[in-house]
């Protein structure tokens, strides 16, 4: 019941995050500020992430991507940490955090099964993809607006990642191409290691000691 119920979640926020994808308005397009002043505001913002308490990091491909926290969790332990949101295009990624009741690939084809029976969506089949050796994924599109794809990795602690990525139709490839990028810098941190306290080895005997 609980995987069914975070699978509900997962079709929401990604319903949501389809009807936010919308061609965003900077400052320097809106005619409020001037492009050097931007670009140094960009340039100034720190593009690794780092949540310890769910165990990822997010390595963002340019400051053009906006990372905002949201910290929203549900009863079942489903967290919704952060929302990134590309500046210019209205691209976005939602990442999702779940405990692991079920793997990647079963994950991925509950979502594929709700979202196919949501109005004006449609999604491609379930495939292996290269971020991890259990990563899989998925593209979708609604209507003729948006498109987007889903991801999902291992975590760690027993955890799965769920990336959530939407863009408008008409943007460029570069921009999927920051996103793919994105995708790919949403990463588990490494597992804390044990120490292994080596055994001291007795010293050699001298010669003629009766050891």
């Amino acid at each position: 019941m609980g995987a069914i119920r975070m699978l509900g979640w997962g079709v929401l926020v990604l319903s949501t995050a389809c009807g936010a994808s919308r061609p965003a308005m900077t400052k320097a397009e809106a005619g409020t500020g001037g492009s050097g002043s931007t670009e140094a505001g960009l340039a100034s913002t720190t593009r690794r992430y780092v949540d310890e308490d769910l165990g990822f990091e997010i390595i963002r491909p340019t400051a053009e991507w906006q990372l905002d926290e949201t910290n929203e969790r549900t009863p079942e332990g489903l967290a919704i940490p952060v929302i990134l949101r590309h500046r210019v295009s209205g691209a976005q990624v939602v990442l999702q955090v779940a405990p692991g009741v079920a793997t990647p690939t079963q994950f991925a084809e509950r979502l594929t099964q709700g979202l196919r029976q949501q109005p004006g969506f449609t999604t491609t089949d379930v495939q292996p993809i290269a971020l991890s050796d259990s990563a899989v994924g998925f593209d979708f599109q609604v209507g003729e607006g948006v498109r987007g794809k889903v991801a999902v990795r291992e975590g760690n602690g027993g955890r799965v990642l769920m990336m959530l990525a939407t863009w408008p139709t008409e943007v460029s490839e570069d921009v999927m191409q920051s996103v793919d990028t994105l995708l790919a810098g949403v990463r588990p941190l490494p597992e804390p290691s044990v120490a292994v306290r080596a055994t001291p080895r007795a010293p050699e005997p001298e010669p003629g000691d009766p050891r």
